[in-house]
């Protein structure tokens, strides 16, 4: 069902949030597929695999600081199968000197029984 795949998709990515301002990239990653295979588009191109795009995070964000407060914002949800949602949204991030935010949209695949980002273009 539709409805229940939106609410496990957005029981994910509330974690991510709650992880990303806990400080932990490591649990916030959870989110992600655990793949090379997994792409994430952002301004400096396109980047492939889980521990690449962990190691992105942890340089761009070195600390909490630089993490600030982040939330997000669903603005539409679309099942593209029974397997398959694309997520569009909005970030921002909270910090003491600035309010950066920006779009996103989200390829969420159910994989293993587990609803997880396989692709991820965001824009600042």
């Amino acid at each position: 069902d539709e409805q229940v795949a939106f609410a496990q998709i957005k029981k994910v990515l509330y974690a991510q949030q709650d992880a990303w301002n806990a400080g932990s990239l490591d649990t916030f990653m959870e989110g992600y597929w655990k793949s090379d295979k997994l792409s994430f588009i952002g301004s400096r191109g396109i980047t492939k695999g889980w521990n690449t795009t962990l190691d992105n995070y942890k340089k761009g964000y070195p600390d909490l600081d630089a993490m600030g407060k982040l939330t997000f914002e669903i603005l539409e949800m679309r099942a593209l199968s029974q397997s398959v949602c694309m997520m569009v949204g909005k970030y921002t991030l909270q910090r003491k000197e600035d309010m950066p935010s920006g779009y996103f949209t989200l390829v969420w695949e159910k994989i293993g029984g587990q609803w997880v980002i396989t692709s991820d273009h965001t824009s600042g």
